[in-house]
């Protein structure tokens, strides 16, 4: 397999990096802080910076962020710190993103600063999964003073990071270095340990644990339930029902796909377990920034033609404008208010071609038409979202989900579920987003955990 996953967007150079920090206006009422999910003190950095002073600026930054290397190249600049610079106006936004990647790449490449260990005294506190969410929590409550283990069932941390974000978007040595700050904060991580098999939350609370925090995202594909025919006739189960779609060895969840190109990339698997091959004709359900992260891998592959299915149009897409135009750049196709209706499979079950359904609306009349036409398919990806697996609501007693199987949390303390000291935040509870939004709402979480474990420590030493 012949790939191209290096990284497509290249850093500041220190000189271009002053430069441009020196066209911050260094505004009194900063819209860039306050289009920040985090509130980054986003002109006290950049001030730092074009000063020449790169530790006070990383400095800043990690007061808001434990991971400014990763947000400096993946969050939606454009949507929020970018998108409000008051020279955005004129066309001319401040590029901080880069300077954030710049400053945090600059920083671990000289080793410029090392956090001091503060005593570990204030609690002990475990983090389940190691994504955004969960690195944020860790990192957080390592600075207030807990003692915080971490728990991963895959070998490699990151979650999303390590396994849901191409290379060409976000080194994965990028991700590792931010995981190693975490752990030279006195974090211990638990890697290929799976919560609910190895362990339980039962347990955890056995071992001495004040609280749990669960930021395990979500991992079970949502399902379409597209018709699959062989020789123009419905297959069904034993019950006489539509068979699943998903069942297909040739769909595939976007997620799936996309962490099996990254274990490919590891040399953890061979290129036979990758679903997507070189000739290929692949279609992708869905237009988020996972359909453009899956969509331009497939064409790094090699795949033959990449088609992109969207139910709306242009205007709606969840994907941020820059991975559009670069999808557009690098050779996918889009179909603007298109759904893939049926699935054509030969005997052995492979898919052969797929049946897509345009519709258009007459500006005049308001008519809407359907049109109906069929492609050649190898493959189909879906990037339509996913719910929680339930493993370890499965094996906790007293914690409950809802019926869309995310966990239930309340207000105060903020983040904790049904089941008293356990905690949850991200993509389990419903909060989805982007990275840092992830990163927004553990924050929060953090604070409630903090506060939480503080009150049952107060009231233990006042009854005693």
């Amino acid at each position: 397999m012949t790939m191209k996953f290096n990284e497509v967007n290249e850093s500041y150079s220190m000189a271009e990096a002053i430069q441009e920090a020196q066209r911050c206006l260094n505004c009194k009422v900063p819209q860039c802080r306050k289009g920040c999910p985090i509130s980054n003190e986003i002109p006290a950095w950049i001030h730092e910076l074009k000063k020449g002073n790169l530790g006070n600026a990383i400095s800043i930054i990690r007061t808001k962020s434990n991971l400014p290397a990763v947000c400096g190249r993946v969050c939606a600049h454009e949507r929020q710190c970018e998108g409000a610079c008051v020279l955005g106006k004129k066309g001319q936004h401040i590029n901080i993103g880069k300077l954030e990647r710049f400053i945090a790449d600059f920083d671990a490449e000289n080793k410029l600063t090392h956090e001091d260990l503060s005593e570990k005294k204030r609690g002990k506190v475990a983090v389940i999964g190691s994504g955004p969410a969960g690195i944020t929590v860790a990192g957080d409550l390592s600075r207030m003073g807990f003692a915080v283990e971490m728990f991963e069932m895959e070998h490699q941390c990151g979650g999303v990071l390590r396994y849901g974000i191409p290379e060409y978007r976000l080194p994965k040595e990028v991700v590792a270095r931010e995981i190693r700050h975490i752990e030279s904060m006195g974090v211990i991580i638990h890697r290929d340990t799976t919560v609910g098999v190895e362990t339980t939350i039962d347990k955890m609370f056995a071992e001495g644990f004040d609280a749990i925090f669960i930021g395990t995202g979500t991992g079970k594909p949502k399902s379409l339930q597209i018709p699959v025919y062989m020789n123009g006739t419905l297959l069904t189960d034993s019950d006489g029902n539509p068979r699943s779609s998903e069942a297909l060895k040739g769909v595939r969840l976007a997620t799936h796909f996309l962490r099996r190109m990254e274990l490919y990339n590891e040399g953890v698997i061979g290129h036979d377990e990758v679903s997507v091959r070189p000739g290929h004709r692949v279609l992708v359900i869905g237009c988020g920034n996972t359909a453009m992260d899956a969509a331009r891998t497939a064409i790094r592959i090699g795949a033959e033609r990449v088609d992109v299915v969207y139910h709306r149009g242009i205007e709606n897409m969840a994907a941020l404008r820059a991975e559009y135009d670069d999808a557009v750049k690098e050779g996918a196709h889009f179909n603007w208010h298109s759904s893939i209706t049926e699935i054509h499979v030969d005997e052995k079950e492979n898919i052969k071609e797929v049946v897509i359904e345009t519709k258009a609306k007459d500006e005049e009349s308001g008519a809407e038409t359907v049109t109906r036409r069929t492609e050649a398919a190898d493959r189909v990806i879906m990037a339509v979202g996913a719910t929680p697996n339930t493993r370890i609501v499965r094996t906790t007693s007293g914690l409950e989900n809802d019926e869309k199987k995310f966990l239930i949390t309340r207000e105060v303390p903020y983040g904790m579920t049904t089941r008293k000291g356990v905690f949850a935040g991200g993509d389990v509870a419903n909060r989805q987003a982007t990275v840092v939004h992830a990163m927004q709402d553990a924050k929060l979480v953090a604070e409630g955990i903090a506060r939480y474990v503080d009150a049952v420590r107060l009231m233990k030493e006042i009854g005693e």
